[in-house]
Order: structure tokens, then sequence, then C-alpha cells
């Protein structure tokens, strides 16, 4: 049995926003009152988990929202400035072709996922579940489960951070991590994906993938 239906993440999934993250990650961290990134300490932060990230700026939990809507009004005012990766573009369309409906669950508002998409591509998403927190991601899934009317062993989450992974396995599905995000394969390789990507490109063979039952304890 292969997948019927695609979960995607945005951010550092379809998006290649982490330069843009990066570049006011710091304007983002004065206006809400925790500590700054130094440049060399992007790479190390990157094998680290959001929590553990948390701590090490400074950011209590309650803060979280506050930064994430920060970010969320900057892209709107830069979405030209943040690309889809290479292929992306090509992968849709082909599964978009094929028999796998497409969805995204997102922390990104809709309109800045709309809009980096643009409209020949963000017709083919079916659902958006948009502007959740990045710790609420396994509600939204078993929403888009539930609307499309596919069961969960059908259905494949793919993102770039290991908390796309927790929310997915608590959902009861299969996880499929990307090698291009935020998160660097060998930190998403200890949750042990169900499957990876090595290129946007190769998004497409998601339509030919055997499904997995990844429900863990």
């Amino acid at each position: 049995m292969t997948y019927r239906l695609a979960i995607f993440d945005f951010d550092g999934t379809l998006a290649d926003s982490f330069p843009f993250f990066l570049s006011v990650f710091n304007e983002i961290a004065d206006r809400h009152g925790f500590r700054r990134i130094h440049p060399a300490e992007v790479e190390r932060l990157r094998h680290a988990g959001t929590r553990d990230m948390m701590r090490h700026v400074g950011m209590p939990a309650w803060k979280l929202p506050l930064a994430a809507a920060s970010f969320k009004t900057l892209m709107s005012q830069n979405t030209h400035r943040i690309p889809l990766f290479p292929q992306v573009d090509h992968a849709l369309r082909e599964l978009a072709r094929g028999a796998v409906k497409l969805t995204i669950v997102s922390s990104n508002s809709e309109d800045n996922v709309r809009r980096v998409l643009g409209p020949e591509l963000a017709v083919l998403i079916s659902q958006y579940e948009c502007g959740v927190s990045i710790f609420g991601k396994t509600s939204r899934i078993r929403k888009v489960l539930q609307r499309a009317a596919v069961a969960p062993a059908s259905a494949l989450y793919i993102g770039d951070q290991t908390l796309d992974a927790q929310a997915a396995r608590k959902a009861g599905v299969a996880f499929a991590a990307v090698h291009w995000g935020y998160s660097p394969i060998e930190a998403l390789r200890k949750v042990e994906p169900d499957h990876e990507f090595d290129l946007p490109a190769s998004l497409a063979a998601i339509a030919t993938l055997q499904a997995k039952r990844a429900a863990r304890p």
C-alpha cells in the first residue's frame, strides 16, 4: 500500500526560509528580551532540539507565541526573499497529478505560505492547517486526517525538525525527514525517521513509497 496523503511542514521543508530566520532572529530577540545568537553558534544550535535552543537564548515558553508572531509579521513583509527549494514546484505538481492528496501543517501563517507558494502551487494544496504552535502539530495532523478521510497508516508527514517527527508519531503517522532543512539529517536520524529525502526533487517519490505504520510508544 502506498501513501494517499502527504502532510508537509513548510519552513525548511518546502520553503528555504532559514537564511531569513537567521537574518531577523536577533531583531526579534531584542524586541522580546532574550539573548541574541552569534553566527559561530548557529551550526551547534541546529543540532539542538527546539527546547534546548529556547533554554540557550533564555526564552521562556510564554514568549514563544510572541516571538513567532513577530517572525510571521516580518516574513509577511519580505515574502519576496523566501524562495521554495529547487524542484519543490516540480515535485508538488507530480504528486498532484497522481493519487496523493497534498496538505500543509505549519506554524507559519496561511497567508505567508500561500504567498511563497504562489497561486499556481497554492491551489494544489487541499488543506492548510497553519498558525499552529510548534508544540501543537499533533492535533492539526489528526484534523487533516479526519477531513481527508484517510487512515493514519496511509499518511506521511514530511518535515525538518525532531518536533515534526514527534507530532507525527503521536498521530500514528509515518515521518519522513528531509536533508536540507533547519535541523541537519544527523539530528533527525536520532528519532529514526521512516523515510528520508536527500533532495527536494525526490519528494515526488512519495507517490511510490510503501506506507508504514509509525505509531510507537
